[in-house]
Protein backbone atom coordinates (compact mmCIF):
# COMPACT_ATOMS: atom_id res chain seq x y z
CA UNK A 1 0.00 0.00 0.00
CA UNK A 2 1.31 3.44 -0.86
CA UNK A 3 2.51 6.09 2.11
CA UNK A 4 0.05 8.76 2.76
CA UNK A 5 0.00 11.64 0.04
CA UNK A 6 -0.12 15.05 0.91
CA UNK A 7 -1.91 17.58 -0.72
CA UNK A 8 -4.36 20.32 -0.26
CA UNK A 9 -8.07 19.73 -1.54
CA UNK A 10 -7.47 22.17 -4.71
CA UNK A 11 -4.06 20.91 -5.74
CA UNK A 12 -1.56 17.91 -4.26
CA UNK A 13 1.42 19.30 -3.16
CA UNK A 14 4.87 17.93 -3.25
CA UNK A 15 6.95 16.06 -6.14
CA UNK A 16 3.54 14.16 -7.77
CA UNK A 17 2.95 14.54 -11.52
CA UNK A 18 0.75 16.73 -12.98
CA UNK A 19 -2.76 15.10 -14.14
CA UNK A 20 -2.31 12.68 -16.74
CA UNK A 21 -4.21 13.63 -19.21
CA UNK A 22 -5.00 10.73 -21.91
CA UNK A 23 -4.52 7.85 -19.40
CA UNK A 24 -7.81 6.39 -18.10
CA UNK A 25 -9.25 6.39 -14.56
CA UNK A 26 -9.01 2.46 -14.39
CA UNK A 27 -5.18 2.50 -15.30
CA UNK A 28 -4.29 4.75 -12.88
CA UNK A 29 -6.35 3.06 -10.08
CA UNK A 30 -4.21 -0.19 -11.03
CA UNK A 31 -0.92 1.69 -10.83
CA UNK A 32 -2.01 3.40 -7.64
CA UNK A 33 -2.42 -0.76 -6.24
CA UNK A 34 0.63 -1.15 -7.01
CA UNK A 35 2.15 1.34 -4.87
CA UNK A 36 2.19 4.15 -7.84
CA UNK A 37 2.44 7.48 -5.77
CA UNK A 38 2.43 9.40 -8.60
CA UNK A 39 -0.59 7.82 -10.37
CA UNK A 40 -2.81 8.11 -7.53
CA UNK A 41 -1.66 12.11 -7.25
CA UNK A 42 -3.10 11.86 -11.19
CA UNK A 43 -6.29 11.18 -9.85
CA UNK A 44 -6.48 13.31 -6.81
CA UNK A 45 -5.46 16.50 -9.71
CA UNK A 46 -8.06 15.69 -12.10
CA UNK A 47 -10.79 15.12 -9.21
CA UNK A 48 -9.91 17.24 -6.22
CA UNK A 49 -12.15 20.47 -7.48
CA UNK A 50 -14.91 18.09 -8.34
CA UNK A 51 -14.70 16.43 -4.84
CA UNK A 52 -14.64 20.06 -3.41
CA UNK A 53 -17.94 20.82 -5.23
CA UNK A 54 -19.79 17.59 -4.01
CA UNK A 55 -18.39 18.31 -0.48
CA UNK A 56 -19.68 21.77 -0.48
CA UNK A 57 -23.03 21.16 -1.75
CA UNK A 58 -23.51 19.13 1.64
CA UNK A 59 -21.78 21.07 3.99
CA UNK A 60 -22.04 24.86 2.37
CA UNK A 61 -18.78 25.85 3.93
CA UNK A 62 -15.31 26.35 2.07
CA UNK A 63 -13.34 25.06 4.78
CA UNK A 64 -15.17 21.87 5.82
CA UNK A 65 -15.46 21.11 2.17
CA UNK A 66 -11.63 21.29 1.91
CA UNK A 67 -10.73 19.36 4.84
CA UNK A 68 -13.87 16.45 3.85
CA UNK A 69 -12.20 16.26 0.12
CA UNK A 70 -8.63 15.86 2.09
CA UNK A 71 -10.20 13.62 3.92
CA UNK A 72 -12.13 11.59 0.92
CA UNK A 73 -9.09 11.28 -0.90
CA UNK A 74 -6.85 10.16 2.08
CA UNK A 75 -9.56 7.61 2.59
CA UNK A 76 -9.51 6.27 -1.34
CA UNK A 77 -6.05 6.06 -1.21
CA UNK A 78 -6.38 3.39 2.25
CA UNK A 79 -9.03 1.32 1.03
CA UNK A 80 -7.98 1.68 -3.05
CA UNK A 81 -8.18 -2.08 -3.14
CA UNK A 82 -12.04 -2.01 -2.62
CA UNK A 83 -12.42 -0.35 -5.70
CA UNK A 84 -14.09 -3.24 -7.43
CA UNK A 85 -14.64 -1.18 -10.44
CA UNK A 86 -11.50 1.46 -11.21
CA UNK A 87 -13.27 2.75 -14.50
CA UNK A 88 -15.99 4.49 -12.14
CA UNK A 89 -12.97 5.81 -9.77
CA UNK A 90 -14.87 8.91 -9.76
CA UNK A 91 -18.36 7.55 -9.01
CA UNK A 92 -16.18 5.65 -5.99
CA UNK A 93 -14.57 8.39 -5.36
CA UNK A 94 -18.13 10.77 -5.12
CA UNK A 95 -19.38 8.54 -2.65
CA UNK A 96 -16.73 8.50 -0.31
CA UNK A 97 -16.88 12.45 -0.37
CA UNK A 98 -20.85 12.68 0.49
CA UNK A 99 -20.68 10.30 3.15
CA UNK A 100 -17.59 12.06 4.91
CA UNK A 101 -19.29 15.68 4.54
CA UNK A 102 -22.90 13.78 6.09
CA UNK A 103 -20.47 12.68 9.05
CA UNK A 104 -19.03 15.98 9.40
CA UNK A 105 -22.63 17.44 9.89
CA UNK A 106 -23.63 15.01 12.25
CA UNK A 107 -20.60 15.08 14.22
CA UNK A 108 -20.66 18.59 14.53
CA UNK A 109 -24.54 19.12 14.21
CA UNK A 110 -24.20 22.57 13.06
CA UNK A 111 -25.24 24.03 9.29
CA UNK A 112 -22.38 26.59 8.64
CA UNK A 113 -23.69 28.90 6.08
CA UNK A 114 -20.97 31.30 5.57
CA UNK A 115 -19.51 30.47 2.09
CA UNK A 116 -16.22 32.27 2.58
CA UNK A 117 -13.99 32.43 5.50
CA UNK A 118 -13.13 36.24 6.77
CA UNK A 119 -9.90 35.12 6.72
CA UNK A 120 -9.53 33.33 3.71
CA UNK A 121 -8.43 36.65 1.72
CA UNK A 122 -4.28 38.05 1.78
CA UNK A 123 -5.16 41.19 -0.87
CA UNK A 124 -7.94 42.31 1.01
CA UNK A 125 -10.46 44.36 -1.52
CA UNK A 126 -11.89 48.06 -0.15
CA UNK A 127 -14.29 48.09 2.45
CA UNK A 128 -17.24 48.82 -0.93
CA UNK A 129 -15.82 46.05 -3.18
CA UNK A 130 -16.12 43.77 -0.06
CA UNK A 131 -19.39 44.91 1.46
CA UNK A 132 -20.58 44.34 -2.20
CA UNK A 133 -18.99 40.64 -2.35
CA UNK A 134 -20.34 39.33 0.83
CA UNK A 135 -24.09 40.69 -0.21
CA UNK A 136 -23.68 38.76 -3.16
CA UNK A 137 -22.45 35.39 -1.96
CA UNK A 138 -24.84 36.10 0.73
CA UNK A 139 -27.43 36.38 -1.81
CA UNK A 140 -26.20 33.27 -3.42
CA UNK A 141 -25.85 31.14 -0.49
CA UNK A 142 -29.23 31.82 0.70
CA UNK A 143 -30.46 30.74 -2.58
CA UNK A 144 -28.28 27.94 -2.97
CA UNK A 145 -29.91 26.94 0.50
CA UNK A 146 -33.38 26.24 -1.08
CA UNK A 147 -31.87 23.27 -3.86
CA UNK A 148 -31.83 19.99 -2.85
CA UNK A 149 -28.82 18.36 -2.40
CA UNK A 150 -28.25 16.68 -5.71
CA UNK A 151 -29.35 19.68 -7.43
CA UNK A 152 -26.38 21.56 -5.49
CA UNK A 153 -23.91 18.70 -6.36
CA UNK A 154 -25.13 19.03 -9.98
CA UNK A 155 -25.39 22.63 -10.49
CA UNK A 156 -21.71 23.02 -9.04
CA UNK A 157 -20.28 20.47 -11.04
CA UNK A 158 -22.06 21.48 -14.13
CA UNK A 159 -21.78 25.45 -14.05
CA UNK A 160 -18.41 25.90 -11.56
CA UNK A 161 -16.47 22.72 -12.70
CA UNK A 162 -17.94 23.28 -16.43
CA UNK A 163 -18.30 18.81 -16.67
CA UNK A 164 -21.03 17.43 -18.97
CA UNK A 165 -24.40 15.95 -18.85
CA UNK A 166 -23.19 12.75 -19.62
CA UNK A 167 -19.96 13.20 -17.03
CA UNK A 168 -22.15 13.84 -14.30
CA UNK A 169 -24.49 11.02 -14.60
CA UNK A 170 -21.63 8.89 -14.80
CA UNK A 171 -19.59 9.97 -11.79
CA UNK A 172 -22.73 10.32 -9.43
CA UNK A 173 -24.87 6.99 -10.84
CA UNK A 174 -27.41 9.45 -12.11
CA UNK A 175 -29.70 8.59 -15.54
CA UNK A 176 -28.33 11.40 -17.80
CA UNK A 177 -31.61 12.84 -18.41
CA UNK A 178 -32.02 13.09 -14.51
CA UNK A 179 -29.13 15.17 -14.71
CA UNK A 180 -30.69 16.97 -17.04
CA UNK A 181 -33.70 17.30 -15.27
CA UNK A 182 -32.19 18.71 -11.96
CA UNK A 183 -30.03 21.13 -13.96
CA UNK A 184 -33.34 22.37 -15.40
CA UNK A 185 -35.42 22.93 -12.34
CA UNK A 186 -32.26 24.07 -10.25
CA UNK A 187 -31.69 27.21 -12.49
CA UNK A 188 -34.91 27.59 -12.48
CA UNK A 189 -35.24 27.74 -8.44
CA UNK A 190 -32.34 30.30 -8.50
CA UNK A 191 -33.80 32.39 -11.08
CA UNK A 192 -36.77 32.70 -9.15
CA UNK A 193 -35.16 33.09 -5.82
CA UNK A 194 -32.16 35.32 -6.61
CA UNK A 195 -33.99 37.93 -9.32
CA UNK A 196 -36.74 39.36 -6.27
CA UNK A 197 -33.44 39.98 -3.74
CA UNK A 198 -31.36 41.30 -6.41
CA UNK A 199 -34.31 43.58 -7.44
CA UNK A 200 -34.77 44.65 -3.74
CA UNK A 201 -31.03 45.11 -2.57
CA UNK A 202 -30.80 47.24 -6.03
CA UNK A 203 -34.01 49.61 -5.51
CA UNK A 204 -32.61 49.93 -1.87
CA UNK A 205 -29.41 50.88 -3.12
CA UNK A 206 -30.38 53.81 -5.38
CA UNK A 207 -32.47 55.03 -2.55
Amino acid sequence: MPGIVEFNAWKPSGVLMDEPSGIEDAELVRRARDGDRAAFGGLVERYSRAAYSVAFSVTRSREDAEDVAQEAFLVALQRIDECRRPSRFAGWLMTIVRNRAKNLIRRESIRVMDIVPETAATDRPNPREQTETVRLRKLLTDAMETLSEVQREVVLLHDLEGWKHREIAERLDLPEGTVRSHLHFARKALRTTLAPLLDRESKDGNR
